[in-house]
This record gives C-alpha cells, sequence and structure tokens, in this order.
C-alpha cells in the first residue's frame, strides 16, 4: 500500500470516534424528535403551539411557521436546530483544520519525508472531511427512517423520503462548504487552535449574520456574505425543491475553498 493511502486510512481511524459518537447522538435525537412529533399529535397539540410561539420566532420563520407546527416540521427539526448545527460544523471545523495540527506537532515533516507527493495532504484532509460529515448525516436519515418506520402513527402526516433526502442535501452542502472554508485556513496556520478558532468565529459571525438579517433590514445588504443564506431548510419543508442559486454558490465555496487550500499549501514553508 502506497504511502498516500496509509496517510489516509490512519487519518479516518483518528477521526472515527468523534464521528460515529456525534452521528449516533443525532441519530437517536432523530428518533426523540419523531416520538415528540408523535406525542404532539395525539394530543392534537399542534394548533396550540401556534398560539404560544413568540411574535419574534414567527417573524424569523415567516410563512414557513404553519409547515413548522406540523408532524412533518418537527421530525425535520434536527436538520437545521442551531445546537444540531453547532454540533456538525464544529466537527466540520475539528477534522478539516488536522493540517495545521500535524504541522504544529512536525508529523508532516516526518510524512513529507516519505515518497508522498505534497498535494496529497490537501486531498486527503477534503476526503477525509467528505467521509466525516457524509457519516453523520447518513446516520441522521437513519435516525430518521427508523422513528417514522417503527414509532410514527400510520394516520400522522409524516415527511416524505423526497424530504428528508433534500433536507440531508442541504445540510451536507453547507457543511462541506465550512469543511472548504477550514481547510484553506488550516493550509496557512501553524496551529490548529489558531485555524479552528478563526473558523468558529467566521463561522459564528456568518450565522449571527443570517438570522439578524431576518429581523432588520439593514442587515441584508450584508447576508449575502453568509454561506447560512443559502441554507434555507424551511423551504424545503414547505414542499420547495433545493434552490439551484444556493446549490451553485455554496458549490463555488466549496471548491474556492479547496483550491485556496491547495495553492496557500503548496506554497507554504511548513519548516517555519
Amino acid at each position: 500500500m502506497s504511502a498516500a493511502w496509509v496517510l489516509l486510512l490512519h487519518s479516518l481511524r483518528r477521526v472515527r470516534t468523534i464521528t460515529w459518537t456525534i452521528g449516533l447522538l443525532l441519530a437517536l435525537l432523530q428518533i426523540v424528535l419523531t416520538l415528540v412529533a408523535t406525542s404532539i399529535d395525539k394530543s392534537g397539540q399542534f394548533a396550540t403551539l401556534g398560539m404560544l410561539m413568540p411574535d419574534f420566532v414567527k417573524a424569523i420563520l415567516g410563512p414557513a411557521v404553519a409547515s413548522f407546527l406540523s408532524f412533518a416540521g418537527i421530525v425535520s427539526l434536527g436538520y437545521f436546530d442551531p445546537p444540531v448545527l453547532v454540533a456538525i460544523i464544529g466537527l466540520t471545523i475539528t477534522v478539516s483544520t488536522r493540517i495545521a495540527f500535524e504541522v504544529e506537532s512536525g508529523f508532516l515533516d516526518v510524512v513529507l519525508a516519505r515518497p508522498i507527493a505534497r498535494h496529497w495532504i490537501v486531498t486527503r484532509s477534503i476526503l477525509v472531511s467528505l467521509v466525516a460529515i457524509t457519516a453523520v448525516i447518513l446516520c441522521m436519515v437513519a435516525g430518521t427512517t427508523v422513528g417514522l418506520k417503527y414509532i410514527a402513527p400510520p394516520v400522522a402526516e409524516l415527511p416524505t423520503p423526497a424530504l428528508v433526502l433534500r433536507l440531508a442535501a442541504n445540510l451536507w452542502m453547507q457543511c462541506v462548504a465550512w469543511s472548504a472554508i477550514s481547510i484553506a485556513l488550516a493550509a496557512s496556520a501553524r496551529r490548529r487552535g489558531v485555524a479552528a478558532g478563526i473558523g468558529g468565529v467566521i463561522a459564528l459571525v456568518a450565522f449571527l449574520l443570517d438570522y439578524i438579517a431576518r429581523l432588520w433590514d439593514a442587515a441584508k445588504t450584508l447576508v449575502w456574505l453568509s454561506p447560512f443564506a443559502y441554507f434555507k431548510p424551511l423551504e424545503l419543508v414547505m414542499g420547495d425543491g433545493l434552490s439551484l442559486r444556493h446549490v451553485i454558490v455554496l458549490s463555488a465555496v466549496t471548491l474556492t475553498g479547496w483550491a485556496l487550500a491547495y495553492v496557500l499549501f503548496l506554497r507554504r514553508d511548513i519548516s517555519r
């Protein structure tokens, strides 16, 4: 086996524990959300939830509030709930900034002493992040499937398989875009803490900008800078398809991040 594939397998082993831990927890969350939706449906409290919801939350949700307060909306919550986004994007940033850790620890000095092309270091990071993100989201889809099959009442208006797949794809594209940004940061950083910290701050600012823009018109002139502006899961819950514009923008962010990572890493001196 070549040194490149040995490095890839080594990196996958290093992230498997945190990946499967978060994946299984989020799968369990999807099952719990199905239990919650089933309980609300049996008690007929979906209409009551609308009256109890604060006005600012209704402003954020907009026309999607009716779709959100439904069986499908509650089950779909895991694919866009802020704590879930924090967990997955946190995992994404952690996995994607490994290059900086390897420079900091001197591991790459040992790796590059072997017959391995420099560009493979970045390619390895891209592959590992894609595997980790995909594994976590597939766990969520599996949890949703199990919950709907074995827990949900047959008379409930269940989310369709197409809706679940669109929500999963929407979340996957958002995470991959943040992974590309994180890899680009790590490709030029000497310390993982710096790369991860900057990535986390950028993600937080982008997230807050997106939410503020929903309540404050003045912020809408800047919201296009946030990748979260192209993450609209509630529109999917309402029945819309994936926006081609959003797919194009997030794909452009991803490809730009990857390209920048290659350029920065291939030009840097890791001994300094």
